[in-house]
């Protein structure tokens, strides 16, 4: 996985006919692609795609799409969403607080 401005690039392939590795930049509803024969040359190509979209966009005058927000929604059970309060409550959590921390522990 590489990793550059905030951006995730990954699912990187090995074609053999053409002898050159492929990627994507992943969370993106924009397809950003880079490829190269080495893996100094993936990664640069990387790291091109990226800084060429950026300046694509303030050229273009948009906002450059973010691949993650750290916003989601998730619909849960009644039930479920009851005993969460009640656990962080007894935390002296708020639930926002107690989801991160749960979602922290289940990522390590």
């Amino acid at each position: 996985m590489l990793k550059y401005k905030g951006y995730i690039g990954n699912n990187i392939e090995y074609d053999s006919d053409g002898k050159i590795f492929t990627g994507e930049v992943l969370g993106l509803r924009t397809v950003l692609t880079f490829q190269g024969r080495t893996p100094e040359e993936v990664e640069n190509s990387f790291k091109e795609s990226i800084d060429l979209y950026l300046d694509m966009c303030k050229q273009d005058g948009i906002s450059p799409e973010r691949p993650y927000s750290g916003k989601f929604n998730v619909r849960i059970t009644p039930e479920l969403h009851r005993e969460i309060a009640l656990q962080a409550s007894s935390e002296q959590m708020s639930i926002n607080e107690w989801v991160i921390e749960a979602f922290e522990k289940a990522v390590q």
